[in-house]
Order: C-alpha cells, then sequence, then structure tokens
C-alpha cells in the first residue's frame, strides 16, 4: 500500500522528536547507558527495541527487546547472563490508550552445575544439556492478557554465550536449540550481535561527522564487536489484536499497536554478610523503559531520565516541554549553519507544533490508532506487509513497512532522525519554509550493520566470540577463528529486511 506523499514524508517529523538533544544527556546512542541509574546496572539496561512484520510469515509479528550494552565477547569467566532478581517485559497497546493490553513477561534462574571451578563451561559444549555446559540459564514465559497471567512455557533454556572454537565449535547449532515454539509462538532468548549501528565516537565529540556532510560513508560503527542478550517473540497477529480479530485494511486505526519494553527490581534489597543470604522483596518496581530508539538520550533532560525510566506511557505529557523545542537544531545551526526551521519553548509561537502532532499521536493513515491519548510508544501497522526492497531510511525513503512503522533491524534510525531534525519535511506543515540543502544529506556516515542479518527468526546475527573479539575494529580482516567461521556460517543468509 502506498501512501500519500504528505504523509509519506510527513512521517519523518516523528523521527524529528526521537532525536532531540537534551540539556547534558547523550547524543546518539540508542539507550546504551543511557541514563545515570541504568547504566551503573547494565542488566536492566534495555538497549534497543525493534517490532516488525515478520519478512518471511507476514501472518506474524516479531518483537526484539535487547539489553545489557556493550557486552565485551571475551568477558568471562563472568559472561553475561540476564538477572535472576529481576523482571524483563515487553509490553503492547492495542486500543491507543497508553495501557499494555497485551504482556509477554520473562524471569530467568541460574544453575551452577559444579561450583568448584572458575570455569563457564568445563569443556566443549555439544548441546543445552551438557554436562560441560557449567553455569546455565533458564527462564518461565507468562503471558498477561488484561488481568489474567498465564503461564506459557517453563523452564525454556537461554543460549550460552559464545566463548570460542574449542567450548562452543558449532554455535549456530547450539542457539537453534535454544529457538522454541509454544501455541504458534516462537520465542528465542540469548546472546546476539548488537544490531545497532551508529559512529559513537564522532557524535559524542560535538557531533563531528567525519566526512561531511555524511551521506557518503566515512563513519565508524561504535558498537562494532559488541554483543547484546536478546529477548526475541514471533508472535501471530491475531494475539496482539483487540478481541483477537485482526483488521482487513492498514487504513483501519485498530490495525496500529504501541510497543515498549520494561525491566524491574524488587522494591527492597537486604544485604547480608553472606551473600547467598541476601533478599529481595516487595512489589515490582520498573527501573528500565525503551519504545522508540533514541528517546531517553535524547528527548528527555538529564535530570529526568531516571523519571523517563520509571514512568508510564500514559504519563508522557510531563515530557513534552522536550519535544516542542530541540535543542539539537541549535546544536546544527551552531556547528554546521544548518538553516532549521524556528523553534521556541514549550507554549511559544515558534514551538515545534509538527514534532508535539505527529510524535505524540502517531502518523494519519500509518502509525495513528484509531483512538487514544497522546504517548510514546514504538508503533506498527500490522496490515503494511514486508517489502521485498527494503530501504535502510525507512518511510524517509518510500518504505512504508519501515522505520517510524515499527523498527526492522537494518532500518537507518540515526540518519533518518538526524535529516529531520534538520527540516527535511518541516515544509509540509509550514509552506513558507525553505529546508537547508544539507538537510537531506546529513548523517553519520554509517548505514550498516557489521554483520550480516538472518533470514529467519530470529534474524539477529550471531553473538561474536571471545575468542575472536579483539581487537573491535578489525573483526572482519584477515585470520578469522574458527568460531568466526561457525558465526558467519550461521548468519550466511541476509535477512530480506537488510
Amino acid at each position: 500500500m502506498t501512501f500519500s506523499k504528505k504523509f509519506r514524508f510527513g512521517a519523518v517529523l516523528t523521527l524529528m522528536a526521537t532525536f532531540i538533544l537534551a540539556a547534558g544527556g547523550s547524543v546518539f546512542a540508542s539507550s546504551h547507558r543511557e541514563a545515570p541509574l541504568t547504566s551503573g546496572d547494565p542488566k536492566v539496561d534495555a538497549t534497543d527495541l525493534y517490532a516488525f512484520v515478520s519478512p518471511d510469515d507476514a501472518n506474524t509479528v516479531t518483537l526484539i527487546a535487547n539489553y545489557i550494552p556493550f557486552e565485551e565477547p571475551a568477558g568471562g569467566p563472568n559472561f553475561y547472563g540476564f538477572d535472576d532478581k529481576a523482571l524483563y517485559e515487553i509490553k503492547v497497546d492495542n486500543n491507543g490508550d497508553a495501557k499494555p493490553d497485551v504482556t509477554y513477561q520473562f524471569t530467568f534462574k541460574t544453575q551452577v552445575q559444579n561450583p568448584n571451578t572458575f570455569l563457564y563451561n568445563t569443556g566443549p559444549i555439544g548441546s543445552l544439556t551438557d554436562a560441560n555446559f557449567n553455569v546455565r540459564q533458564t527462564y518461565t514465559l507468562t503471558k498477561v492478557v488484561g488481568s489474567v497471567s498465564t503461564v506459557i512455557g517453563t523452564d525454556l533454556p537461554v543460549a550460552p554465550a559464545n566463548i570460542g572454537p574449542k567450548s562452543t565449535a558449532d554455535y549456530a547449532a547450539l542457539q537453534a536449540m535454544a529457538i522454541k515454539t509454544i501455541d504458534k509462538t516462537k520465542v528465542f532468548v540469548g546472546q546476539s550481535e548488537d544490531p545497532f549501528f551508529v559512529d559513537l565516537g564522532g557524535l559524542f565529540d560535538l557531533l563531528t561527522i567525519r566526512k561531511l556532510p555524511g551521506n557518503a560513508g566515512g563513519g565508524v560503527d561504535g558498537l562494532k564487536g559488541y554483543n547484546v542478550h536478546s529477548l526475541a517473540l514471533q508472535v501471530p497477529i491475531t494475539d496482539l489484536m483487540i478481541n483477537g480479530v485482526r483488521p482487513l485494511s492498514a487504513a483501519d486505526g485498530n490495525s496500529v499497536i504501541g510497543v515498549w519494553t520494561t525491566a524491574s527490581r524488587h522494591a527492597t534489597r537486604v544485604l547480608s554478610v553472606n551473600p547467598a543470604q541476601n533478599t529481595e522483596t516487595g512489589n515490582w518496581v520498573q527501573v528500565s523503559r525503551l519504545g522508540a530508539p533514541l528517546v531517553n538520550e535524547v528527548v528527555v533532560p538529564v535530570g529526568a531520565k531516571d523519571l523517563w525510566n520509571s514512568s508510564n506511557p500514559v504519563d508522557d505529557a510531563q515530557f513534552a516541554n522536550g519535544v516542542a523545542n530541540p535543542e539539537l537544531g541549535v546544536l546544527l545551526k551552531a556547528l554546521y549553519n544548518i538553516a532549521v526551521p524556528p523553534q521556541g519553548a514549550f507554549g511559544t509561537a515558534n514551538q515545534r507544533d509538527d514534532l508535539e502532532t505527529i510524535f505524540l499521536t502517531g502518523i494519519p493513515g500509518l502509525t495513528k490508532p484509531a483512538s487514544g491519548v497522546p504517548t510514546e510508544e514504538l508503533r506498527l501497522n500490522v496490515n503494511i506487509a514486508p517489502t521485498a526492497k527494503p530501504n535502510r531510511m525507512g518511510v524517509l525513503g518510500g518504505d512504508n513497512q519501515g522505520y517510524p512503522n515499527g523498527r526492522r533491524l537494518a532500518d537507518d534510525v540515526v540518519d533518518i532522525s538526524i535529516q529531520a531534525v534538520a527540516g527535511a519535511a518541516y515544509p509540509l506543515f509550514h509552506p513558507g519554509f525553505t529546508p537547508d540543502p544539507l538537510a537531506g544529506k546529513l548523517g553519520d556516515g554509517v548505514d550498516a550493520n557489521d554483520a550480516k542479518f538472518r533470514s529467519s527468526f530470529p534474524y539477529l546475527a550471531l553473538p561474536f566470540s571471545g575468542y575472536e573479539s579483539m581487537p573491535h575494529a578489525d573483526l572482519t580482516g584477515p585470520g578469522k577463528s574458527a568460531s568466526s567461521a561457525s558465526r558467519e556460517a550461521g548468519s550466511k543468509s541476509t535477512s530480506s529486511q537488510k
């Protein structure tokens, strides 16, 4: 389905809002160390959220929530994993009221087979039940619809970390063992290569674009070689719809769902001289939240970032001032003399009304629900089928199946966002404004991920192993390890999202 030019380009205004620089905050990192408390508690720090109609099964939606930023693959002997003391959730709003209607909950349990060794594995790991697999995690998956909770899976295996050629020689096979199907829902939990791509080094250095204006490459992917931990679901679309009914048309606002992920901890923690006797009790308290990319980093002021992580979408009006007056526009003018749209504080004549309208309510005919309240969620129209030729620029590139209609792994949310905030689409709402000639050319010079995505669930590239992890800047050069060959063999099919 093709939308009008107005809505196709108007969609980028959603992205303007996601790219606002908050005073003292990070610039372009997508929820990697985005708030003071979660930067010190990485096991509950969500890095990125993805939601897209599955390219190989258009009757399903794939939801991926990544946690634990900057996982150094060689980070042993205590390799990364989810926290047994935390609650991880992926939430879906299917009626626009900014409240979860369908929730998938993940809780974890770690088991040590032999506590009298320092080793994560005492020999080669050939299966998820191999006696050599010493430090294992399992999880319980619970589905909540309304107020009804149903446990749909227990003791499900978490894929091990990718250690190296002697420990995890056929890592692709090990990870495949962790993909389970429960009542037509596929689920995978385990380590993955970090799919987000961005020039962190340049952009943190006062928005430096290495090769101006940014659309001709030259960037350095600051996340190259790092891993994350993933919660991935492939769910029948009808399971996410109001009353289990899928609308017939993408034009029906009931085809739009909103998605976000959260992590929570118990309210009370009591430490003991003997760590084995530490206790955590009380209600769950939300400590991390992530919907659309870049929001907590660049919309929310540094003094409110922890508040954002503890808040709910229904209360997002408190953050509206950040949407109305993007400081990043001021910086683009000061650093690169970009003629950005006029802007001013919330309540003034020059406030970015386009951002408030598009960012908080959804794009008419694309991501706007049939009814509801203004809120920040990663919105997806489930009735826009996957395209045979995805464009990394998503809706801005004429591909209505891409960001900000959900988010695919290969969508270049950084370039999309920086061009939008520079004013590339502002004339559609303010015809008297002429955008700067460079507005549609800006970018960070990193246009794709450093590893190939797969063509089937969970689509993510296999993680880098500890054996092959150094140096981060030269993982694709000569002398690849056997583990590297195994990882690439498992990822040899480039996903149709790429």
